[in-house]
């Protein structure tokens, strides 16, 4: 298992090469620089957005651009410098990395909670009412977006004379110092990015779990093991572990998914983390906070995949004989 870990970390060193030139490739494509915004601007000479270039070193080739760059990250753990920001592009990172990372835990918590029971009632209870309740709520959940979704479930609280929508917080609670008070208020908080972001997933991991539950109880060893005359407790145990194996190996997909396809909804709801912060990147052509972030969705992409098939390996004896 040890040098199964150690072959898979020293693997994401070369991937982690690649994927900063794609992504510096990516980012050179777009249109323009951080300076095209200013021409237009009437208050902004020429001469001024020449001088901008140059202060910033968007007037060199990109060969040499992207070699400053990854020789920063190697030898100093420097990311680069945010133009709009005017910051060093890991602080900015580090600030919104804990709620980004909090927020995606909590909700694939809630998604596995929720949709592994559900998916196994389903599956036990076929085509009953339940079931196809429970598959027009996941149905429902899938189709609709979570940014609309966000703003239905806002103007509802808003209804019933919630002022707890938007943020994480309470206007009197930010940058405050942690309290009893402060963390009441974030539960008052949490609950609707909760519910917004692992809606989706939640939908998709139940039908999932249902389609390998009833796989597994119409295989051949469930009946083995029900021709014994084992009970059916013990039967449901056994075809279980069995029906979740599958599911752990899509766990390592849902830190990225909910990091990269959640920026609208984080936008709607306010929230402080990474998704906004990309996405205002982008408009601002802001490029090392770009790049930055497409390596950070990818290295958390091969985190993820290492810990599923860690977890897998512990599950099933068959795949650490392998």
């Amino acid at each position: 298992m040890w040098s199964f870990i150690t072959r898979r970390l020293l693997i994401m060193i070369p991937m982690m090469f690649f994927i900063s030139i794609i992504s510096f490739t990516i980012t050179e494509l777009q249109p323009g620089d951080f300076a095209t915004q200013f021409l237009n601007n009437p208050r902004v000479s020429p001469e001024q957005i020449i001088q901008l270039r140059e202060k910033l070193g968007l007037d060199k080739p990109a060969t040499e651009r992207y070699l400053i760059w990854i020789k920063g990250i190697v030898t100093k753990g420097d990311f680069g410098y945010s133009f709009a920001y005017k910051r060093p592009v890991g602080e900015l990172i580090w600030e919104r990395m804990g709620w980004t990372v909090t927020i995606a835990l909590i909700t694939i918590l809630f998604q596995w909670l929720i949709s592994i029971p559900v998916g196994i009632y389903s599956a036990l209870h076929p085509y009953s009412a339940g079931d196809y309740t429970l598959t027009t709520i996941g149905f429902l959940g899938m189709s609709i977006p979570n940014f609309f979704y966000a703003l239905i479930l806002m103007w509802v609280a808003l209804k019933f004379g919630s002022t707890s929508v938007g943020g994480i917080f309470s206007a009197e609670y930010i940058g405050a110092p942690w309290s009893i008070a402060k963390f009441a208020d974030l539960l008052k908080h949490i609950w609707l990015p909760l519910i917004v972001i692992g809606t989706e997933g939640l939908a998709s991991l139940m039908r999932i779990m249902r389609g390998n539950m009833l796989d597994v109880v119409g295989s051949p060893f469930v009946n083995s093991l029900k021709a014994r005359g084992l009970k059916d407790g013990v039967v449901k145990k056994h075809a279980i572990k069995n029906a979740i194996n599958p599911m752990v190996s899509i766990a390592g997909m849902q830190l990225p998914d909910i990091f990269s396809g959640t920026i609208i909804t984080a936008i709607v709801l306010n929230l402080p983390t990474m998704g906004p912060f990309f996405y205002t990147a982008l408009l601002n052509h802001d490029q090392y906070l770009v790049m930055t972030f497409l390596m950070f969705i990818a290295f958390i992409t091969q985190i993820g995949n290492l810990l599923s098939d860690i977890a897998l390996a512990s599950l099933d004896p068959r795949i650490r004989i392998n």
